[in-house]
C-alpha cells in the first residue's frame, strides 16, 4: 500500500500542538491558511511562495481594509506554515516588507469611580472574574484557566501557572475577594462530586500529565475555578468533559454592564488590567504593599 503524507491541515494542527500553542492560536492559524489556499483557487502552498504571500496580504489590507493587527495575524500564520510545516521559510526581507505598522492608541483606563459603577452592574461569576482581574492584573485567559490548586488561601496568593511566556508567577490574593472565592470553591466541590457520580471524564490537564497520571483530571485540585455549567466535547481530543467558562460569557456580561453604568468608553477585559496598572502607578509606587492597598478600594460583595 502506498505511503501518503498526511493532509496539509492535519500537519499544521499536529505541529501547533507539538509546540504547545493555544487552541485559540490553532484556530486562528488554520483559518488564515485555509483563506490563503482558497484565495489561490486551492493551489497547494508548496507550489507558492513569498510573492503569493505578499499579494494575499496586500489584498487583505487594500481590498478588505483589515486592521494592521489582523493583517499581521495572517502573516504570522503563513510564516508558521512555510517555516514549521513546509520547511521553506519566507525570508526576513519578505516578512519585514509586508508586516503592517501598528498605530499606537492610548489604552483605555477607567477611573476608580467608573470601576465601582461598572462592578455594581455586574453579578455572578463574571463579576468575580472582573474583580480578580482588577485586583491582580491577571489576563482574562489566565483567570479562565485558574484551577483549585492555584488558590493558596493560607498564604493569600494566586499562583498563575504557565502564563505569558510559559512562566509561573505568584500574585497576592485580594482580601476583599477571599470570601466570594471560598463560596465559589464550595460550588466547584459540589459540581465536581456530581461529575464523579455521573462518571464524567476528567478535566483537561497539561501536556503528558494525563498519560502519566490518568486520574489527575478527576481530582479536585485540577478542577477549574470558573467551570462551565455544561458538559461539552473537547475540540482537539473529542473527549466529552467539563471545560472552563467560555470567554464570550464574560465579554457579553461586561458589555451589558457598560450600557447600564452609562460609561462611554470601549471596555474589554484588558481595560481592567490597564486600570489596575494605572491606579497602582498613580499611588506612587509599584511595591507589593500597594497591591494590598489597591485591593481595599473595591469590596467584592
Amino acid at each position: 500500500m502506498e505511503n501518503r503524507k498526511p493532509k496539509l491541515m492535519w500537519q499544521v494542527r499536529s505541529k501547533i500542538r507539538a509546540l504547545h500553542y493555544s487552541y485559540q492560536t490553532e484556530r486562528s492559524y488554520a483559518q488564515w491558511i485555509k483563506r490563503f489556499i482558497h484565495y489561490y483557487n486551492l493551489r497547494h502552498p508548496k507550489d507558492m511562495g513569498a510573492e503569493e504571500v505578499t499579494l494575499f496580504l496586500t489584498h487583505l489590507a487594500v481590498d478588505l481594509k483589515v486592521s494592521p493587527a489582523t493583517q499581521n495575524q495572517a502573516l504570522c500564520a503563513l510564516v508558521f506554515l512555510y517555516k514549521q510545516v513546509l520547511h521553506s521559510p519566507l525570508g526576513e526581507n519578505t516578512v519585514n516588507a509586508v508586516r503592517a505598522k501598528y498605530h499606537k492608541n492610548l489604552p483605555v483606563v477607567l477611573s476608580t469611580n467608573e470601576v465601582k459603577r461598572l462592578l455594581s452592574n455586574m453579578y455572578g461569576l463574571p463579576k468575580l472574574m472582573a474583580q480578580i482581574i482588577y485586583g491582580t492584573g491577571l489576563r482574562k485567559s489566565e483567570v479562565h484557566r485558574l484551577r483549585v490548586k492555584d488558590i493558596d488561601f493560607e498564604r493569600n496568593q494566586i499562583i498563575v501557572k504557565r502564563g505569558k511566556g510559559n512562566k509561573d508567577r505568584p500574585l497576592p490574593l485580594p482580601q476583599s475577594c477571599k470570601e466570594e472565592l471560598l463560596k465559589q470553591l464550595a460550588f466547584v466541590k459540589q459540581l465536581h462530586l456530581k461529575d464523579r457520580r455521573e462518571n464524567v471524564n476528567g478535566v483537561e490537564v497539561p501536556y503528558a500529565l494525563e498519560r502519566k497520571e490518568p486520574n489527575a483530571g478527576k481530582s479536585l485540585a485540577w478542577q477549574w475555578i470558573f467551570p462551565s455549567l455544561r458538559i461539552s466535547t473537547d475540540p482537539r481530543t473529542f473527549i466529552v468533559r467539563r471545560h472552563h467558562a467560555h470567554p464570550t460569557v464574560f465579554a457579553k456580561h461586561v458589555k451589558k454592564a457598560i450600557e447600564k453604568a452609562e460609561i462611554n468608553k470601549k471596555v474589554t477585559a484588558h481595560v481592567f488590567r490597564h486600570s489596575f496598572a494605572t491606579h497602582l502607578l498613580e499611588s506612587g509606587s509599584d511595591s507589593f504593599l500597594l497591591l494590598q492597598k489597591l485591593h481595599t478600594l473595591l469590596p467584592c460583595r
